[in-house]
């Protein structure tokens, strides 16, 4: 049995297409999850994200506001990710507050994506193709939330439910880092359950891995496939719902 309507808490799931799992009827600007996330470095809380991704008939939006702070100062980015009914990108935008005023812009352009993009007003808007299709995933620096659009997009994709429990094979997609101008193939691949503890309460939760050329990230997730941690061993980074 495929993941489509073993639950009915949680509304979207990404096939790379949106696939609805709740039987409950869909509803303009529908919110399917929203919150935030710490971002701790050696334990140290350095940032937060703060969240949410609606749909509508159209598709889907997910916004994400990342601030950080450090001995320089508070830094501020946001981003907006809109994605078409069937999960390909429609438009994604990111804008840097502060310090700076970067921008970049990424669209389709018939069959493949281009990159415009700004390091600050006063700078020359530079353009870069890409031979990627539409479908490719999004995964910026700093935006935790796209790493729970591709783990919907692997589970939904790649996962069905035996009587034993989920069967998942590693999966690879497709991937863009609009800020570092930069493509890659990744690999997702279920791990199985595993309980963890969540703000002193264990929990036992589904755990992925995702690798590629930047290392290795484990992401869990919960009953409802909301991403509740992730790590980045290499890098003594965790990112925890708050």
């Amino acid at each position: 049995m495929k993941l489509s309507g073993w639950t009915s808490t949680l509304i979207l799931i990404l096939s790379f297409s949106v696939i609805v799992l709740a039987k409950e009827k869909e509803t303009s600007g529908q919110n399917v999850d929203s919150g935030s996330f710490g971002v701790f470095i050696k334990g140290q809380r350095v940032g937060t994200e703060k969240f949410s991704i609606t749909q509508n008939g159209n598709g889907s939006v997910i916004r994400s506001e990342f601030k950080a702070e450090g001995a320089a100062g508070q830094a501020l980015q946001n981003s907006e990710l809109q994605l078409a009914a069937n999960g390909e990108i429609r438009r994604y935008e990111w804008k840097e507050e502060s310090p700076g005023k970067a921008t970049s812009l990424v669209v389709p352009n018939d069959q493949f994506l281009t990159q415009k993009w700004t390091a600050g007003p006063d700078d020359k808007p530079q353009e870069q193709p890409y031979l990627l299709p539409a479908a490719t995933s999004i995964l910026d620096d700093y935006f935790f939330v796209h790493r729970e659009i591709l783990a919907w997009k692997y589970l939904g994709g790649a996962c069905s439910k035996e009587k034993e429990g989920l069967r998942c094979p590693k999966a690879q997609f497709g991937t863009m880092n609009p800020r570092q101008h930069s493509s890659a193939p990744a690999t997702m691949e279920y791990l199985g359950r595993e309980k963890v503890k969540i703000h002193d309460a264990e929990q036992e939760l589904n755990k992925l891995e995702l690798k590629s050329d930047a290392g290795s990230w484990l992401i869990w997730l919960d009953e409802k496939f909301k991403m509740l941690r992730i790590t980045i061993p290499a890098e003594g980074t965790e990112v925890v719902r708050d």
